[in-house]
């Protein structure tokens, strides 16, 4: 499931986070296994970065306050948001999938089940740098305006097209999912946009509503791992 979410950050949010970003130092290389540094031509915040923290923090907050993020990904554990960065000399990132165990601070691990990308660049501020996802649908390109997130399976393949003119930023993140399958999780975010759209026509206590409530409730319980 490829689904993507408009205006997760305020443009007061973006702007403020566009600054720290523009100040911050980069370096070349980093955050990728040994296959996908083969293809990774970008730039990253390191983690020694004096301004990495707040903008962990900044996006946490946006994901938190996002209920259908909430809805669609239904995470467990959430590794700390990375940000990158694309120019025309450190431009693309080629064919890869991302790891299926990443490494928390705490030491423990995550399965990487839903892999995001919150774009911070707006389309016509660089060309090429489209984020191109392969799925059971065929290939799926995908270049959202700033603020806006795609969230989409770990296990897919995936790229960002080389930047020709211009400069991409983008946060990305990897999220262990409360529901491992990948079509349980669709349906189920299915089933809550339902069950919202009818909360806002029939009442909170509508008594077939009362009883799908119960059975999505159910399927979350019957499917959840944690």
């Amino acid at each position: 499931m490829i689904v993507s979410f408009d205006n997760v950050l305020t443009p007061e949010e973006l702007a403020a986070m566009r600054r720290q970003l523009h100040g911050a130092e980069w370096a070349r290389g980093i955050s990728a296994g040994p296959q996908a540094k083969q293809v990774k031509k970008n730039l990253q915040i390191p983690e020694n970065s004096d301004v990495l923290r707040d903008l962990r923090m900044q996006v946490m907050r946006a994901l938190n306050r996002t209920p259908e993020i909430m809805s669609a990904v239904m995470p467990f554990k959430i590794i700390p948001p990375n940000f990158n960065r694309y120019t025309t000399e450190d431009s693309h990132y080629g064919k890869h999938i991302d790891s299926t165990l990443r490494a928390l601070p705490d030491g423990s691990y995550l399965r990487t089940d839903v892999s995001a990308t919150l774009f911070l660049s707006d389309p016509e501020e660089y060309e090429g740098g489209e984020l191109k996802i392969t799925d059971t649908f065929g290939e799926q390109t995908v270049k959202l305006a700033a603020g806006s997130l795609v969230a989409y399976p770990s296990g897919s393949l995936h790229e960002v097209t080389p930047v020709t003119k211009g400069e991409r930023l983008g946060c990305y993140m990897f999220m262990q999912s409360l529901i491992r399958d990948t079509e349980q999780r669709r349906l189920l975010f299915e089933m809550d946009n339902t069950l919202r759209r009818l909360r806002g026509s029939q009442g909170e206590d509508h008594p077939e509503l009362v009883q799908l409530t119960g059975t999505y409730n159910n399927l979350v319980r019957m499917w959840s791992e944690c």
